[in-house]
């Protein structure tokens, strides 16, 4: 009887600190200035930045080509289904972009002085 209390005592131990939790592994950093293209859509949809900094569309929507055009027309990408396309902003404003091929997809990036 004596040993089925120590394996009960044990079981009772290895349960509770199976049952425990640990901290989870910190999150991959997301790329600074990123907007994600996939899913037919573009993430975030507002994008807030400075003067001076570079924004980075990842196109990772396989299968269907996308791309970046700005509504002024002062920057445009190419259409793609994967890659990335850079653009530095050098003025303030709000500039708002869409799709060509799917002009329901639209966002903005606002640049802040």
């Amino acid at each position: 009887m004596k040993a089925f209390g120590l394996f009960a005592a044990l079981l009772i131990t290895l349960t509770a600190c199976s049952t425990a939790t640990t901290p989870a592994a910190p999150a991959e950093p997301v790329a600074q200035n990123q907007v994600t293209v996939a899913d037919r859509m573009y993430s975030p949809k507002t994008l807030t930045i400075s003067v001076g900094e570079t924004v980075t569309w990842v196109f990772a929507d396989k299968g269907m080509a996308h791309n970046v055009v700005a509504d002024d027309n002062s920057f445009r990408s190419q259409l793609m289904e994967t890659g990335q396309f850079t653009h530095t902003f050098d003025t303030a404003g709000t500039f708002t972009y869409h799709c060509t091929p799917h002009p329901d997809m639209t966002a903005t990036i606002i640049v802040e002085p």
